[in-house]
Parts: C-alpha cells; structure tokens; sequence
C-alpha cells in the first residue's frame, strides 16, 4: 500500500485498504460500515466497501454503493470505473458500455477503458466491432500496463464466437506465454472441444498442478483442462479423477444449495395453477417476438438456436438476464421479511403492468439485436423456472424445451467448467437433484398450460434431423425455410460451449459419452434413473 495513500485518506480508510489488500475481507468490511456509520457522506468508503461486496457478488448492494458514490461525486472515475465492472460482472454490458463512454470522454486513449469497452462489445454480441478494437489495443501493447494475459485470453474468446477457431488458439497461446499457469487460456483451449494437447502439453499441465504455488482459481481450470485431455486419450480412469477433483475444488466457492432449490420449485407449482392463469387470462402484450429455448446447459438448446436462426425471420441473440433480472424485482417490491417473495409478490401487481413489463422486456433486448429480422431467440436455459412469469407478460412468445438423454447431459455439465452462474453442475448430487426438479416442473408447466411448450429431444433431433427440424419451425408459426437445414452453414457468432459443433452437420459423438464413466457415475445414476 503506498504512502501517498496514507498521507490522502483518513487513517480508518487507510487501514481498511490495507485490510482488503491482504484479502481480510471481513475486518475490511466491519471497519467501513463503522466508518459510513459516522460519515455517511464519504465517497471513498462507499467505493472501498462496494469492492468488497463485487468480490463476494453481493452486486446488488455494490451496485447502490456506487451509484450513490457517482450521486454525489461525478467525476469520481475509480468509482465508475468498478460500476462498469460490476455491470459488466451481472452481464449487462449496454450498462457497463454507457459508464466506459462516460469514462472515455476524459480519456479517449485510455487503454483499460478501451479493453473494457472491446470485452463489453464481445458481451453484448458485437463481436465484430468488439474485434477490431481488440486488434487496435494490441497495436499499443509497447506502450501501456495492460494485463496481456488476460487481454488475449478474452481475445480468444471473442475470436471463437466469431468461428475464427485458429486465431482463437493462437491468442489462447499468446495467453499462456504471457502468464505462466494460466488455467483460464489452457480450459480456453480444452473448450473448444476440437484442440489436441501435445505430449509436451501435456506433461505441462501436470507439472503445474503439482507446483504448489499454483493458485486456487488456475488449480480447478487446470483440473478440468487435464480431464478433457485424458478423455481425449481415452484414459477415462485418469479423466474422471481430474474431473472429479476439479468440480471438488469449484464447488467450494460456489453457494449454491439443491433444497433451497427444491423448494423454490414447489412455491411455483403451488402459485402457478390452472386456477390462477384462468383469472390471469387477459394479460401481458400481445407482440410476439421471442421464442425462448429452455432446459438444462448442454442438452441441445445451441443447435436448436443455430436451426431457428438460420431462418430468414428469426435473429439468434444470447442469453438475456431479462427475464431473471424482472423476478427479481418483482421480488424486491414485497415488503414481508420473508427470504423469498417470488413468485407470491405477483398478486401485488396491477393487471395492466404486465403488458408494461412485455413490452419493456422487448424494448430493453433491442440493444442486443444485430439484424432487421422481427423475431428473435433468448436462450437463457435458467427460464424454464419462469415460464409462469413468461406466459404472464409475453402471453405469445413461443417456448421450446431442450432435452437429451439425462445422464449424457448431466454428465456433460459435470464435466463443463462454466465461466459464471451454473452453480448446480459442480456435484453429482447437484446436477442430478437439479435434473429432477426441472423434470418435475417441466411436467407442471406442460398440465397447467398444455400446448405452450414444444419438445425437443436431442437424440430424435440427431436421428430424424428433417421431421424434428419441420416440426420444430411449424410450432414457431413460419414457412419452411432450406437454410433452417444447412444450419451449420450459418456464420452468425455463438459464445456457448457448443460453439464448435453447431458448425457441423448434426453432431453424434456426444450420445453416449457417459458410457466410458459408466462404472464411475454410480452416484449420478441411482438418481438420475431411479424414476425411469
């Protein structure tokens, strides 16, 4: 901590910088509020105490801190700064993209803006402006502090939405020369499903998980990196360790709990009934632009998206947080001390708000489309939990579900390392108790609005490709279109897992995959199958 601090802040601010700095959060914290308690005005505490609470994502609080800090001190650019980081954390980049330009103003040529900016655009799905502001940053590398590791990494990232697979693995490398056991960049490649280690590589990756200066975050990358490397040499003994090791290692920092779960599930069966829809009959805005596709990660939903987009009406776009984002301020408005109000603080909503809320959802995706096309696709796989709320404002918007064989696709999300959110798949015990809620409710949804919802199993899609593909773009309501089936030909940017794959013709290799586990996946099976 340098001394020119010390000499600036007060002494209390001093020392709680010092504590954040040598990651006593906790200390940090308790100083800080003592210190608001006193001067509630001071921008500085609301900025240090906010940088506590995005790095425990308690983002909502963080969020007001900050927002009040800019309140009373504008041009206070740290401060916006981490409001552009915070929002860009929650995954809304057009937020995060109006504070960068804020900052930009000031300084145009200010290459961490500009980097921010560059990741921001990739988020939002401007991945080609995002592109060439990336390579205008590497031009000034000479010049500047710029992390180069992490800067190519999500380089790379970008680089293997747009399909440029090549330059991807390139700026991947770069990564990893630039930072020595950069777990990140060695998962970047071991992502991309296609990429072969070499020996070498090999060898590396297992020397770094034996160094035991290798830090927690690269450890767990590096453990899925070295599982996805062993199944490539079908030494699936070796692979199912890392993996193992690696979801044991995530699973520690991720709060997330199956029986909170559960019974979230059965406040929406219980509130979302036949009843109930039929008294909410005549609600929501009658525009009919999305098409939602629902399910679990990994069960066939970017396929899905990669069909529909390839139709001359309808846009693919992403995962919108739009839909989460409105039940939880939903849930916000109740004033009950009650832990969750969603989805009972419904009833408190006047009629003619939820036509508002329909087209305010479609309003605030505009950003987030490329193209003139009217319809469009938001991917959020979380949505089935929501599909009450859906029907409520969006009473027209097509929705589909994603399925594929359970243990294929629960295995599947255990073995994928998710760059945020998905807390559920970092166990068996998780993933499979997670899979059976989202059956149950699933059925639900299908009893209390039957015909809202079109099935699409993975494994008919792979075997019957044109009948499921023809019936998938019937339930839409469009023509037939011959693009809908050279989907793979579609060079529109996909930033999912499954990037690679859907620039195929149908992919068959990841049907059962689960079988070379199969002696190790006892705990998954005897709950995922008890039911079939």
């Amino acid at each position: 901590m340098s001394s020119d601090l010390k000499k600036i802040l007060p002494e209390k601010l001093y020392e709680a910088s010092v504590l954040l700095a040598s990651n006593k959060q906790h200390k940090a914290e308790k100083l800080l509020r003592e210190y608001l308690f006193d001067n509630p005005l001071d921008v500085n505490a609301m900025k240090l105490l906010a940088d506590i609470g995005i790095r425990q994502r308690a983002y909502f609080d963080a969020g007001n801190l900050l927002t009040r800090a800019l309140d009373i001190e504008p041009d206070y650019d740290e401060a916006r700064l981490s409001y552009a980081n915070l929002l860009h954390a929650r995954q809304l980049p057009f937020e995060s993209l109006k504070q960068i330009e804020i900052l930009l103003e000031k300084e145009p040529n200010n290459i961490h803006y500009l980097n921010l900016k560059a990741v921001n655009l990739a988020q939002a799905n401007n991945h080609n402006e995002a592109l060439l502001l990336f390579k205008d940053i590497k031009k000034r590398f000479s010049s500047n502090t710029l992390n180069k590791g992490q800067f190519y990494l999500q380089y790379g990232h970008t680089l293997r939405a747009n399909g440029q697979i090549d330059e991807a693995i390139n700026a991947y490398l770069d990564a990893i020369q630039c930072k020595e056991g950069y777990g990140e960049a060695y998962w970047g490649l071991a992502n991309l499903k296609t990429y072969n280690f070499s020996e070498k590589d090999f060898n590396k990756i297992k020397s770094l998980l034996s160094d035991k200066n290798c830090k927690r975050h690269d450890y767990y990358h590096l453990l899925f990196t070295l599982g996805k490397a062993e199944e490539d040499r079908k030494n699936f003994k070796n692979s199912i360790a890392a993996y193992m090791k690696g979801n044991q290692v995530k699973s520690k920092e991720v709060l997330w709990n199956i029986d909170e779960f559960a019974i979230e599930c059965k406040k929406i069966k219980s509130f979302f009934t036949k009843q109930f829809f039929n008294e909410f009959s005549d609600v929501g805005t009658d525009l009919n632009d999305p098409i939602f596709v629902v399910g679990l990660p990994r069960s066939g939903s970017t396929l899905i998206e990669q069909i529909l987009s390839s139709h001359s009406l309808i846009e693919g776009t992403t995962e919108h947080q739009n839909i989460i984002a409105l039940s939880r301020k939903i849930s916000k408005k109740r004033k009950s001390s009650d832990k969750s109000h969603y989805p009972s603080a419904i009833l408190e909503i006047k009629k003619e708000e939820f036509k508002k809320m329909g087209d305010a959802y479609i309003n605030n995706t505009l950003d987030q489309r490329n193209t003139s096309k009217p319809y469009f696709i938001d991917k959020m796989p979380n949505n089935f939990f929501h599909i009450g709320l859906i029907h409520l404002i969006l009473p027209n918007a097509k929705i589909i579900d994603a399925r594929r064989n359970p243990m294929d696709c629960c295995f599947s999300n255990y073995k994928q390392l998710f760059g945020s959110g998905q807390g559920f798949t970092y166990s068996f015990n998780r993933i499979a108790n997670y899979y059976l809620e989202y059956i149950s409710l699933m059925e639900h949804w299908d009893e209390v609005l039957p015909g809202k919802i079109h099935r699409v199993v993975y494994e008919n899609m792979v075997s019957d490709t044109e009948n499921e593909i023809i019936n998938l773009i019937k339930f839409c309501g469009f023509e037939i279109e011959e693009d809908c089936f050279n989907f793979f030909k579609n060079k529109r940017a996909v930033r999912t897992p499954s990037s690679e794959q859907v620039r195929q013709p149908i992919y068959t290799k990841g049907i059962g995959q689960w079988k070379n586990y199969d002696k190790y996946l006892k705990p998954l099976k005897d709950i995922v199958l008890r039911n079939e």
